[in-house]
């Protein structure tokens, strides 16, 4: 049919029935002196399942944030998943269909692990997979939308493309270069029970810091990438850092005191992300079974709660796949 106006042209729909399954990785951002700038992807996962229906959202959820008490995460459309999916559609303009979400979630809310990045990236690739065959949502596209809800981008990157990821925002957006993890490189994550608020870890930098400090952390940053893709043997060196971690130190006292006895003992150790977690990047196995040792040993102090987690990197970032349905061949088409 057409009015005056001219011919009604047929908006593109997603069909109700169609799933995907998405797998995105915990990720470690800053790794010392990359702050806001570099990013790890680790192999500990949160994975969805997303089904459009005919109207709504559901959500439901099991392991981290499941049930109704203090850290539960929503299970409406106010669910940070839910609403990185919709954002996708909006941004191109596509009606949205309805959501059924089902989370499994394993990396921990709160401890400096990107949970809140990961969440945005398994929205976001949630609704490419649902887009397939109606909208094209290209890799750069997927880091745009991500970013525009995270704020930053050096979380989301890794989360995305998976294994260290150096990621910055020009006249065009954010950009990210990913890059290989040298195969002599250990990982180790030491994890609080306390949690830690990303606002107030980003309330106590300052504006500005000394030009001493910031040419400091250039070299690290810059002997960070290396260390991490050539040279293992740098990794001490190349984690110090002078722009972030300090002004942090007095909220996580334990996070401080920790890496404090791990560099003490010869450990590269940071704090990753906001924190209140700890990284530790080993040259060699051998190392990394010692730092392990010095977390055990602290976490049986009184209230101090620490587990020693052995990673790996996660070469492949973000996944998503559709689940098969008779109901989901083929994009719907209506009218406007």
């Amino acid at each position: 049919m057409a009015d005056a106006s001219g011919p009604v042209v047929p908006v593109a729909t997603v069909p109700v029935g169609r799933a995907v399954r998405v797998r995105v990785p915990a990720t470690s951002a800053n790794l010392g002196p990359g702050f806001d700038t570099l990013g790890l992807a680790l192999n500990v996962h949160d994975e969805l399942e997303v089904t459009a229906t005919a109207s709504g959202v559901t959500v439901e959820v099991s392991g981290v944030g499941e049930g109704s008490g203090e850290g539960a995460v929503p299970t409406d459309e106010s669910n940070l998943v839910a609403r990185a999916a919709l954002h996708v559609f909006d941004r191109v303009g596509v009606p949205a269909p309805g959501l059924a979400l089902t989370a499994t979630n394993s990396i921990p809310h709160g401890r400096g692990l990107g949970s809140s990045g990961a969440a945005i990236v398994s929205g976001v690739l949630a609704a490419k997979g649902l887009l397939e065959g109606v909208v094209d949502v290209s890799d750069e596209d997927v880091l745009r939308f991500a970013t525009e809800l995270e704020g930053h981008p050096d979380n989301v990157a890794p989360a995305i493309f998976g294994g260290l990821t150096i990621a910055w925002v020009d006249e065009t957006g954010p950009r990210h270069k990913q890059l290989a993890v040298h195969r002599g490189v250990s990982l180790l994550v030491a994890v609080p029970g306390a949690t830690m608020s990303t606002k107030l870890a980003r309330s106590l930098q300052p504006e500005a810091v000394p030009h001493a400090d910031a040419v400091f952390n250039l070299s690290r940053s810059a002997l960070l990438v290396a260390a991490l893709t050539q040279s293992p043997e740098l990794l001490f060196d190349a984690t110090e850092d002078r722009l972030h971690q300090t002004y942090r130190a007095s909220a996580m006292p334990d996070t401080t005191a920790l890496i404090g006895e791990l560099r003490a003992a010869g450990h590269a150790a940071v704090v990753s992300g906001a924190g209140p977690s700890v990284l530790v990047l080993a040259s060699d196995p051998a190392a990394r079974l010692e730092a392990a040792r010095i977390v055990e040993e602290r976490s049986t102090a009184p209230g101090a709660g620490w587990h020693a987690r052995l990673l790996a990197v996660d070469i492949r970032g973000g996944t998503v796949e559709p689940i098969p349905s008779s109901a989901a061949a083929q994009p719907r088409r209506g009218t406007s």
